[in-house]
């Protein structure tokens, strides 16, 4: 048996119960934990992310080049039409929205605290062949 139990991406930021909330809504997950300087949600398929209070947050400033990207979430989607008026309406905001090339469909969005995240769709596959 492994040592660790489960893992949690922590994320760093002024107001946890604030982002806490957006993502509770936006991944349509649980509070599984808080307590006065952290918050802790559990979607359904398991992801758990953790919101650990920073008076001195700042938010990155990908994309631009002047403080390079350190970590970021990526969302797996079905319709990122769909997807991005849900963030959007719950306070997220695109960073780039163009499709990009490649086998991915992906859109760049920070969430209310600054900290970015893609939401990428796999194309549907292709009927087997012979």
């Amino acid at each position: 048996m492994g040592l660790v139990v489960a893992g949690v991406v922590v994320l760093d930021c002024a107001e946890p119960e604030k982002l806490a909330a957006f993502y509770k809504e936006f991944l349509d997950a649980e509070e599984s934990d808080a307590t006065a300087n952290r918050v802790e949600v559990r979607s359904s398929d398991g992801l758990r992310l953790a919101f650990r209070r920073d008076a001195n947050a700042t938010p990155p400033s990908w994309p631009r080049p002047e403080n390079s990207l350190q970590v970021h979430l990526d969302f797996l989607v079905d319709d990122l039409d769909e997807a991005e008026r849900r963030v959007v309406a719950l306070g997220g905001r695109p960073l780039e929205t163009r499709d990009a090339p490649g086998p991915y469909e992906e859109r760049g969005y920070s969430d209310p605290a600054g900290h970015s995240f893609t939401l990428r769709r796999t194309p549907d596959p292709a009927p087997k062949q012979g």
